[in-house]
């Protein structure tokens, strides 16, 4: 088991853990019922948090921040010698706690998607893990939620006994859903993304070669190029300049740095 703790990618706070770590933290907060937000990153949601400072403490305020995709790992292994071995990848990441949570006993919940999604992705994961039990899956209403309807979600999710709660709502969305409800659920919520379209089959992922080689983002970036090539052919390079300029100390990043936001955003 490998957990060195957060480490200062950029200014934002990525854990330095393996999967193994990672499942156990997540499942130690379960049983405790404790909250607990959790993010798997990648460059761009890593790069969220770099360009604005209220996202930024978001970030920094969740409990676990995974290194989703390799070039977040690289960075660790390059700025701070973690010396990890492989990523912790989101997808992988929901399938081991769901296998965890089964063998726990552990009731998980799905939010977010469509609820047709939904339904999908609970049938392929009892598939595999035919003893895991769904306390609940509840769709997105793609708005922001009243105060009032933040209440009414909470409640609802509580009243399921929910152990553990799955996010879907895309980057940086599901960050801000993490930070902004997991302390009144008191349960660990994992903002696990493209996540739910992988376990549910919608997309397809890429070739394990060019997961390992850190080439996913070419990939994904040929199956939907107008919705993401600002994302990758711009935040990519800023992303490796800026990894030089903390290695070389020309530019300083402090997790310290951020902003508290003085509002919620409530996406639902």
């Amino acid at each position: 088991m490998i957990d060195l703790g957060k480490q200062n990618l950029l200014g934002v706070g990525i854990d330095a853990v393996d999967y193994e770590a990672a499942v156990s933290r997540i499942i130690h907060a379960a049983e405790l019922g404790q909250p607990y937000g959790v993010s798997a990153l990648a460059v761009h949601g890593v790069m969220t948090g770099v360009m604005d400072a209220e996202h930024r403490h978001r970030l920094n305020q969740l409990e676990l921040v995974v290194p989703d995709w390799q070039p977040v790992r690289w960075g660790l292994n390059w700025l701070h010698k973690t010396n990890l071995f492989d990523r912790v990848y989101g997808p992988d990441l929901l399938l081991k706690t769901c296998a965890a949570a089964e063998s726990k006993g552990l009731r998980v919940g799905l939010f977010g998607g469509t609820a047709e999604l939904l339904e999908s992705l609970q049938k392929n994961l009892l598939k595999m893990f035919p003893g895991l039990v769904f306390a609940t899956a509840i769709p997105s209403r793609f708005r922001t939620l009243t105060p009032a309807e933040k209440v009414d979600l909470i409640q609802n999710i509580r009243d399921q006994n929910c152990d553990l709660l799955m996010v879907g709502l895309g980057c940086p969305r599901q960050e801000v859903w993490a930070y902004e409800f997991k302390d009144q659920l008191s349960i660990p919520v994992l903002a696990v993304g493209a996540a739910f379209n992988f376990g549910a089959g919608k997309l397809s992922q890429a070739p394990v070669w060019m997961q390992r080689s850190g080439l996913e983002w070419l990939y994904r970036l040929s199956r939907e190029p107008i919705r993401l090539w600002k994302r990758y052919l711009l935040l990519n390079p800023y992303y490796l300049w800026l990894l030089v300029c903390q290695k070389l100390g020309w530019m300083k990043f402090s997790t310290e740095s951020a902003v508290k936001p003085d509002r919620e955003i409530l996406y639902g």
